[in-house]
């Protein structure tokens, strides 16, 4: 079969490829500037009409828009199914940079509304909540139930942060993907989720005012890896309820609380985890308010659980930078409730100041808590 003729050379295809800097949007045919829809990035300009007319345009060809380096202001833009946006990400950790959509509404419930957007993709873009509002969140998906096909979203080398309520939220959710992305100074969580089938990937989860991942309603069916998950003010990452997680090669820094909390949900346990190849430092931190009791001054907290597979981790004390503040946690790994469950090989070099493991009992059958070897810290020198 021969090929339609394009004007697409092979450096603009490696330019716009996923990987590439997309800078060759205006080549595309289904890619639209936002620029031709009167957008302006001064951060003053409500671009809220020109940016929803660009998505809808695009919507026609289930094509993508094209944000350029700016601060566009806009309220909440809602995503048609099967669209993209795109832009050159530029961010670092304290800076928005490149394409920065900015919310200039506080009365709305979100930035990006992605509710029946199948198959959306974003990539390379800064989303800035500006501490407008209360509740508000960076992107939203808000189905009343899971529908009838998987959502299949995918977030990529975006910077969402500065909302006052979730950076991402997605409610009733099924299938997505998280990846290369920074999700921070949000005041609720850095990620909250409801539903399944999920990757989240090579994030950077840092300061959000609750968890930096938090599940607290039905969950499953999520794989976390090589994630830097630092310095959020309730959890690292908390899980209620769950089953079948893959928590592999993550890297917990300063959580105010547990680096990690598997807990039920009402009487329904979590179940079916693996946790390995984790680095965990200086957790029980006291930056979110007091704690609900004493055992979340700890590294890992685990209750109500079955078929949980924890294994070979390491777990250290630590201040804040600079060695201020002060030396956390209380407790290495914290257990009730188990079965059929291992807490093994888990190394604790100076890995708490009180007790290494704390075992609370209630388990059922089939669990072992065994060799997992540590020290416990002394400010004296």
């Amino acid at each position: 079969m021969s090929q339609p003729e394009s004007n697409l050379s092979r450096r603009d295809f490696i330019t716009t490829s996923a990987t590439g800097l997309l800078g060759a949007a205006s080549v595309l045919p289904n890619a639209l500037d936002i620029r031709d829809f009167n957008a302006i990035g001064d951060g003053k300009t409500d671009n809220t009409s020109a940016i929803q007319k660009a998505l809808a345009k695009a919507a026609e060809t289930k094509g993508t828009i094209f944000i350029p380096g700016g601060v566009f202001a806009c309220s909440t833009l809602k995503v048609p199914p099967f669209v993209g946006i795109c832009g050159n990400p530029t961010w670092s950790y304290n800076e928005y940079a490149g394409p920065v959509l900015r919310l200039a509404d506080p009365a709305v419930r979100c930035l990006l509304d992605i509710t029946g957007a199948y198959g959306f993709r974003i990539n390379g873009i800064s989303l800035d909540g500006a501490g407008q509002g209360s509740g508000i969140h960076g992107i939203m998906l808000d189905k009343p139930d899971y529908g009838k096909h998987e959502d299949a979203v995918c977030i990529e080398r975006c910077r969402i942060g500065n909302f006052t309520g979730d950076g991402i939220h997605l409610s009733r959710i099924w299938v997505f993907n998280i990846r290369q992305s920074m999700i921070a100074f949000n005041k609720a969580n850095g990620l909250l989720f409801r539903g399944w089938d999920g990757w989240v990937t090579d994030n950077w989860f840092s300061a959000n005012g609750q968890a930096g991942i938090g599940a607290y309603d039905e969950n499953s069916s999520v794989t976390f890896t090589a994630n830097r998950i630092e310095w959020n003010q309730r959890y690292g990452l908390v899980l209620k309820g769950g089953s079948y997680y893959n928590i592999t090669g993550n890297y917990f820094d300063r959580t105010s609380g547990p680096a990690m909390a598997l807990l039920p949900r009402g009487k329904g346990p979590t179940r079916t985890v693996t946790i390995t190849g984790n680095v965990i430092y200086r957790s029980g931190a006291p930056h979110g308010g007091a704690f609900s009791d004493q055992y979340q001054s700890c590294h890992m907290r685990f209750e109500g659980v079955e078929g949980l597979a924890c294994v070979g981790n390491t777990c250290d004390v630590g201040r804040d930078d600079g060695g201020n503040g002060e030396t956390t946690p209380n407790y290495g790994i914290v257990v009730k409730a188990l079965s059929n469950s291992v807490v093994a090989n888990n190394a604790m070099h100076r890995g708490a100041l009180k007790e290494l493991v704390v075992d609370l009992g209630g388990h059922g059958q089939g669990f072992v808590l065994k060799d997992n070897p540590g020290s416990i810290h002394s400010e004296k020198h």
